[in-house]
């Protein structure tokens, strides 16, 4: 495992609410390890489901509706084209026209941050998010999931190649919002085989291997049973369950990963009743229970970073919400780095 540096370095979720891109990208640089931004306000093309869908046999969109689906019918027809071109790189790369802000994020000067990050949607959720012409979600197909789960390595992996291309530690995390549902009580995937199939996705992944959710999965799964090297958590939602897994936790750390601590929260209403020091202060008493039953806290600063709770598009203020919880991440990173003596 590469050891990332921790020590409360900051970080976000891809997505944005900006319809601007050079005004996303200043954002986005605001953190210590810095992102390519998702702007699905500036186009359609730019949703996470939509974006990873590019050249995936099958798939049709229709932009006005704003609906992604896959014709199966369509998937085989087109299964002989896409074999032809699946040892190409272009095949898996983000055009511009799915993405605008990737290629402007590897024009950047990002000689002086330590790490750099992608992002992609994972398999489960976008198995389990897009359907076929009978409104059944692909994942249940089980050869359309076998194919699915190959094509998001190949998309993850060309991108990790090109963050690679200009910055030395890159990484590209997993969204997966999906998670939460597998681990629920709906039929149709099992949750034994979910497991086998996710860990072997992880497995053909290059570079670090990261996941992100904001909801409340399985914890001890994706702590202790997929060799993860990095964990983003909503802790503001989600920390009085997550830091009851304690021997998980510590076993987690120790063995060198990092768990993103996202505990800004970024709707309105909620970072309006909090300060600086309130969000500080929560977050080193989730930091004091797990140091009170066993987990040193040095070992808890060395692997830690912190983020927003999850990201938002739905404030009414549009992006000032957001960039709010961004200046209040890097106030408590810097507040926690000089108390600590990170």
């Amino acid at each position: 495992m590469l050891k990332l540096p921790g020590n409360c370095m900051t970080t976000a979720m891809g997505i944005l609410p900006h319809k601007e891109i050079n005004a996303a990208m200043e954002v986005a640089l605001t953190m210590d390890i810095p992102f390519w931004p998702q702007l699905p306000g500036y186009s359609f093309y730019e949703d996470m489901y939509v974006q990873v869908s590019e050249n995936f046999p099958g798939i049709r969109l229709d932009e006005q509706k704003k609906k992604l689906w896959l014709d199966t019918n369509a998937f085989y027809e087109e299964l002989g084209a896409y074999a032809v071109h699946s040892e190409e790189e272009s095949t898996f790369t983000l055009s511009d026209a799915y993405s605008a802000a990737f290629k402007t994020f590897l024009k950047q000067d990002l000689s002086e941050f330590a790490v750099v990050r992608g992002q992609n949607i994972g398999p489960i959720s976008f198995g389990l998010k897009v359907t076929d012409e009978n409104m059944k979600p692909i994942i249940y197909n089980d050869e359309i999931r076998s194919f699915m789960f190959d094509f998001i390595a190949r998309k993850i992996n060309a991108q990790y190649r090109q963050l690679l291309d200009v910055h030395p530690v890159p990484f590209v995390w997993v969204d997966e919002p999906g998670l939460e549902i597998l681990f629920g009580s709906f039929t149709g995937y099992a949750s034994d085989l979910a497991k086998r199939d996710f860990a072997g996705f992880l497995d053909t992944l290059e570079g670090p291997r990261g996941v992100h959710l904001c909801g409340n999965p399985d914890w001890s799964f994706l702590l202790s049973g997929l060799d993860l090297d990095i964990l983003s958590v909503d802790i503001y939602g989600n920390g009085h369950i997550f830091t009851r897994y304690v021997d998980e936790i510590k076993t987690f750390l120790e063995r060198g990963a990092i768990i993103s601590w996202g505990i800004v929260p970024t709707l309105t209403e909620e970072l309006n009743v909090e300060s600086v020091d309130m969000l500080a202060r929560r977050l080193e008493e989730y930091w004091s229970y797990l140091s009170g039953r066993g987990i040193p806290l040095e070992v808890i600063l060395d692997r830690a970073w912190l983020a927003p709770a999850r990201c938002c598009l739905v404030n009414a203020d549009g992006a000032a919400t957001v960039e709010r919880a961004f200046h209040a991440v890097n106030q408590i990173s810097r507040q926690l780095q000089n108390k600590y003596g990170l």
